[in-house]
């Protein structure tokens, strides 16, 4: 592993794997469920990264260290709210889809990094569009398998400038891994992808899209 990125991974895990447990506690599943959809929440985009770049076998493979993190986080959310045993208020819910919201954005701005960070180390030469496309697919693969496990439409196509922050936040770190270190882009990266995905929610920016009847 990278050491100067075990940081920044490790709250991407936490980050992820919160967002999918919140959602399979959302649709009633059990404890094993909880795990699985954290899982896949935290490591799945890292997993279909490494199968496009033909990294075999994917990284989550050759150390489970950020594997048992998720299963861990999952665990002891599940944990929380299984013995917590109140019937939430409003204020409540409303406190449960900002944390949803915000570890979202947490994992998608730390992981769009770090796809594009190992496209550019597995493929030196490689060019814009491939950079873009992995560090999009390690942002938001683990939300896509987490909504499909979930029955739900994946919030890459219907959420508020979802991928969009992605590829902005992949920019900016191609447009400055020049001129800071690779360290400090990776952390403007995740910032500005936060901050993206965050004033999206807030101010309900979208594309246009057709409403059906």
């Amino acid at each position: 592993m990278n050491d100067p990125f075990l940081p920044i991974e490790y709250l991407g895990i936490v980050a992820f794997a919160i967002s999918g447990a919140i959602v399979a506690v959302r649709k009633g599943m059990d404890l094993f469920g909880v795990n699985v959809l954290g899982l896949t929440t935290a490591v799945g985009g890292g997993c279909l990264r490494d199968i496009v770049l033909g990294i075999y076998p994917p990284q989550m493979f050759r150390d489970p260290t950020f594997a048992l993190i998720a299963i861990a986080t999952s665990t002891l959310f599940f944990g929380v709210l299984y013995f917590y045993r109140r019937q939430p208020s409003e204020a409540a819910v409303a406190r449960y889809k900002q944390v949803l919201l915000y570890c979202d954005a947490v994992g998608l701005g730390v992981f769009t990094a770090i796809g594009v960070d190992t496209a550019l180390r597995a493929y030196p030469g490689g060019n814009v569009f491939l950079m873009l496309f992995v560090a999009l697919l390690t942002g938001t693969g683990g939300g896509i398998l987490r909504d499909v496990l979930a029955s739900e439409t994946p919030a890459v196509l219907v959420k508020h400038i979802y991928a969009v922050a992605s590829l902005i936040g992949a920019c900016v770190y191609l447009l400055t891994r020049d001129i800071m270190s690779i360290q400090l882009a990776t952390v403007v990266s995740a910032a500005v992808t936060v901050l993206l995905r965050g004033l999206a929610s807030h101010f309900r920016w979208n594309f246009p899209r057709i409403r059906p009847r």
